[in-house]
């Protein structure tokens, strides 16, 4: 068994798709919208197979992405080598999203960055 997919609910949808496809080479589809809920969504698939609902809805309330709570922490993306790690968190910075930790070594031997991300999604960049 696989994952097929990850759902984000966002406020600004096409900035959201945007942004993955700006800075983790996401290919999105030409989106969804359910004109009886007002539901919208876009898939993005990125390499290896991995896809990401990115997913609003007018009744949506805003939460505490830096709370420590149950449920979603984080997206994590391979970027292939430190140096690649390196530059996209430096990518990122200049673009003005904060970077919350690293790139660093974890205690269990992962070189990683984490990054507030789209709407301050935590997104964690590994090697």
């Amino acid at each position: 068994m696989r994952i097929e997919h990850a759902a984000l609910y966002v406020f600004d949808p096409e900035g959201a798709r945007d942004f993955f496809v700006r800075f983790f080479g996401g290919k999105a589809n030409a989106g969804y919208h359910n004109k009886t809920t007002d539901f919208r969504s876009y898939f993005l698939s990125f390499d290896g197979g991995a896809r990401l609902e990115i997913m609003t809805r007018p009744s949506l309330r805003a939460s505490d992405p830096g709370a420590l709570r149950t449920g979603y922490a984080h997206l994590a993306f391979s970027a292939g080598s430190r140096a690649q790690v390196d530059a996209l968190t430096e990518r990122l910075r200049q673009a003005g999203y904060p970077v919350l930790s690293g790139p660093r070594v974890t205690g269990d031997g992962y070189y990683e960055s984490c990054v507030a991300g789209f709407e301050g999604h935590p997104i964690e960049i590994t090697e």
